[in-house]
């Protein structure tokens, strides 16, 4: 994995009072990819289509190349979870895959991606020095499917895989260094200020969203009685209202109020809250979906 961090420095102007978070947060790129592994059979899809007298074109035949190989689904298990932990450490930012990291988060989140990232690479290796083994293997597994040209070289198929983080300051609102006319210079400004704030809302907003997620799930999973028929919960009901308790601060990067007290008011009511004494103790089961269920409604409109 390469690291790209862009660490040139730069001062918003006085003169713009947008809301400033650019010292409290950074953007972060992750680029990943993998082997899929697959790949269309002209030759097969044409078979297909023939003997079922359908139009050319109308069904594809695509081959997994090595079957079931463990190695190489293990890698592409392990990607879609990593990807996971990126979008949980992190806010949406752009369409483009920029996401939001609060600079309270960075020390956290780098260090889980960089141990990550060499379970990954670990995996990756496994993988390449079992291909070669598994090309003989696929032989059988594919039988008049089995072309050899369709099998990339071990070098060129390490080069499939890939993985970068890549660190980015925020710009500020009012940062335009461009040699343009001064009313053209504001109108890019005023046009920045716009997707700043609506971003910067949109990042909030997921916040919000998966504090609304976690606690649902936990009102939901709370109610019932001890001569009811219990609802079965994992130990992960409460982990996750903790974790929301932990990212409510760290990503409450514009200072939001709401959010701050939110945060608090969690923290007091699950104190001393585990997921042994909410299936013993129908009181404090009662209780505590009581102070969720608050929290819920004292949660922002979501627009869902």
């Amino acid at each position: 994995m390469t690291y790209q961090t862009n660490t040139a420095a730069h001062t918003a102007p006085a003169a713009h009072a947008t809301p400033t978070i650019t010292s409290s947060s950074m953007l972060v790129e992750l680029s990943i990819s993998t082997w899929t592994g697959r790949k269309k059979d002209k030759r097969a899809s044409e078979d297909v289509t023939s003997m079922n007298h359908a139009a050319a074109g109308v069904a594809a035949v695509n081959k997994k190349l090595l079957g079931d190989c463990a190695e190489l689904i293990a890698v592409q298990k392990f990607t879609a979870n990593l990807r996971n932990a990126h979008y949980a450490m992190t806010m949406p930012w752009s369409d483009t895959g920029l996401r939001l990291l609060p600079t309270a988060q960075y020390f956290k989140y780098n260090a889980q991606m960089t141990a990550l990232q060499q379970e990954y690479d670990r995996l990756v290796s496994l993988f390449l020095s079992a291909y070669d083994w598994e090309i003989m293997q696929a032989q059988t597994k594919l039988g008049d499917l089995f072309i050899r040209d369709d099998y990339p070289t071990t070098e060129s198929l390490h080069n499939k895989f890939k993985f970068r983080l890549t660190y980015i300051p925020l710009p500020d609102a009012g940062d335009f260094r461009i040699d343009i006319a001064n009313d053209a210079a504001e109108e890019l400004r005023a046009h920045y200020k716009n997707y700043y704030e609506t971003q910067l809302g949109q990042a909030m907003q997921d916040v919000w969203r998966r504090t609304y997620d976690a606690l649902s799930r936990m009102s939901e999973r709370l109610d019932y009685a001890d001569h009811e028929q219990k609802k079965i919960f994992r130990d992960s009901l409460v982990d996750n209202v903790a974790e929301m308790i932990e990212l409510l601060r760290v990503c409450n990067v514009s200072g939001d109020v709401q959010m701050a007290a939110m945060a608090d008011n969690l923290e007091e009511a699950m104190r001393g809250v585990t997921p042994d004494a909410l299936r013993e103790d129908e009181w404090l089961r009662r209780e505590t979906k009581r102070n969720v269920d608050a929290a819920i409604k004292a949660l922002p409109s979501l627009d869902m």
